[in-house]
């Protein structure tokens, strides 16, 4: 986020905004107050019978917002997409964001949340960073139903003849917690069942919450939940949910959670705000349902996708875009003067002091996502988010280099002053997507070989040489052709911090070979993860975690929730 002098946190910001009932939120999209379900008077889920009579309405305008490559000095995505969508309400323009879920896990360890930032947020922000509407617990029982169906059923009889070996379903908990990262269940004696080595995985990194944010409604869900594998028999053939007859009770347990939750921001505008899909082995995305609905109510919708646009925007096209026919009309691309800096040389501890050379050279990140974006046929503009502390001439820099380039650049200031200090960028926006320029298409063809699938994207996107893989790894690539896999998109996994595999070469790597440790099919998700280096499902507490500082004062409020 960028920052003013304001001494107000952002709970305090949020806590302070005036919020409207959440009826008054559905009536300006025209929802009947019927066709909310109410979670108390600030959040609500929408109905799906209301959602069934909006499929003959026209779309409105699809507008992505994603980033340079992260560093630790921060970007201010999510703040920029709630931002942009007061600025585009502010000029008078119908719109509204469509956001994901936070985990309770970087709540509580060193992340943070995902409500945005001062005078750019989504309300109510305690809510929506803890319990919210309970779905990521709905989504967390389905996936421990299921695995609690693959144990039952081992343990009486085991007529499908799953090897316990070859148990790929772990169990899942909404909260970081190394010590579960592997464990043995069933001890105990005989009456406990056959026992096995398995682990738990952080909710977010579910199939089920992959395959949640996917689907388009509760029939597609319930195939996709049909459709997980869970493990193996000994001759190597999987076992599928359906088998367990998983399928059905999954679906009923998230039932309600599919119903978008709406919400509203600071200054008032509805906000989707729903799924939570890990952005490394999943898509990192919010659910489809919420984009598609959203599309159906607003002129404009504005929504955001996990990491750099070399991670995330290089997924929404391929497998978000591509798997629920969406369209995208123009693109933003936010920036900061501290991660260019970081991007160019400069340590975090030195970030406050005025370097335009590293600026200049950090610069190459930025181009190298703009390259990237013009592959995909959406027009972009570069929004800056500003910090106090940036100069003007390293400001300037950056809309140099991007004039240099032919692309529209923006100083925004919405953390401090909300819409008002984005109005020129959604200006812009507005007359990208309005101007019918983006001709969106997506990096390769459904046909394509998946081993030539993978080497598209590392060689076109991340500027590699190649891709390099053991025999058994193009072996499995090669079985998941065979059986019937082969027209699955790619879900690459790897370090978030560069182009390249290795974390700390920052900028525009070029010439680097990408390694394939492990690739893994998501049947229900419907793609093919990619690993490249080690990626963590179930991440730690740090050693001093966010939740030591999580309390309620003396009015019963929560305090050191940012």
């Amino acid at each position: 986020m960028n920052q003013t002098s304001t001494p107000k946190s952002d709970i305090e910001i949020a806590r302070a905004a005036r919020m409207k009932p959440i009826e008054e939120i559905g009536a300006h999209l025209d929802i009947p107050a019927d066709s909310l379900y109410r979670f108390g008077p600030w959040k609500a889920k929408l109905a799906p019978e209301f959602i069934d009579t909006l499929k003959d309405r026209p779309d409105g305008k699809l507008i992505l917002v994603t980033a340079i490559t992260p560093t630790p000095a921060g970007e201010g995505k999510t703040t920029t997409t709630v931002g942009l969508g007061d600025g585009l309400n502010r000029i008078g323009k119908k719109a509204m964001i469509c956001l994901r879920e936070p985990s309770l896990g970087p709540s509580f360890g060193m992340k943070g949340g995902a409500a945005g930032g001062g005078l750019a947020q989504v309300v109510p922000m305690e809510d929506i960073n803890l319990h919210f509407t309970g779905d990521f617990h709905a989504i967390g029982t389905a996936h421990n139903l299921l695995s609690a169906l693959i144990d039952n059923h081992i343990y009486w009889g085991n007529e499908l003849g799953i090897d316990a070996r070859r148990v790929a379903w772990r169990r899942v908990l909404d909260m970081n917690d190394r010590a579960l990262r592997d464990v043995v269940c069933s001890l105990g004696g005989v009456a406990n069942g056959f026992p096995r080595q398995t682990g738990f995985d952080i909710t977010v990194a579910s199939e089920i919450m992959a395959i949640f944010c996917l689907a388009t409604d509760l029939k597609d869900l319930e195939r996709r939940l049909g459709n997980i594998i869970v493990g193996q028999r000994r001759d190597r053939s999987p076992v599928y949910a359906r088998e367990l007859k998983a399928e059905g009770p999954m679906t009923v347990l998230l039932k309600d959670a599919l119903a978008p939750n709406l919400v509203q921001t600071i200054e008032n505008n509805p906000a989707f705000i729903h799924g939570g899909p890990f952005a490394n082995i999943a898509h990192g995305c919010n659910s489809v349902v919420a984009t598609t609905t959203a599309l159906k109510l607003c002129d404009y919708v504005v929504t955001e996708a996990g990491f750099g646009a070399d991670l995330g925007a290089e997924k929404f096209f391929d497998i978000k875009c591509r798997k629920a026919g969406l369209r995208p009309d123009a693109v933003v691309i936010v920036a900061t003067v501290r991660a260019l800096k970081m991007h160019g040389g400069v340590a975090k501890d030195d970030l406050g002091s005025e370097n335009v050379a590293a600026v200049e050279k950090g610069l190459t990140n930025l181009g190298r996502h703009l390259e990237n974006l013009e592959m995909f046929g959406v027009p972009a503009v570069v929004g800056i988010n500003r910090f106090i502390k940036d100069t003007d001439a390293e400001v300037k820099a950056i809309s140099d280099y991007c004039a240099g380039r032919g692309v529209d650049v923006f100083e925004n200031t919405h953390w401090s002053h909300g819409g008002a200090g984005i109005e020129a960028m959604a200006a812009k926006v507005v007359e990208i997507a309005d101007g019918g320029r983006a001709d969106f298409k997506t990096l390769y063809p459904d046909d394509m070989p998946l081993w030539n699938k993978i080497r598209t994207i590392a060689q076109k996107v991340y500027r590699a040489d190649d891709i390099m893989g053991d025999k058994r790894v193009r072996d499995q690539v090669a079985q998941f052709e065979k059986d019937g896999y082969g027209q699955l998109p790619i879900c690459m996994a790897k370090t978030q911090y560069s182009f390249s595999t290795d974390p700390n070469l920052k900028g525009a790597p070029e010439s680097h070979s990408v390694p394939i440790r492990e690739v893994r099919l998501s049947s229900g998700a419907e793609f093919v993860v990619v690993i490249c280096g080690e990626i963590m499902t179930m991440p730690g507490l740090p050693r001093v975690p966010a939740a030591n500082s999580i309390h309620l004062n003396d009015q019963g409020l929560i305090e050191g929730l940012f």
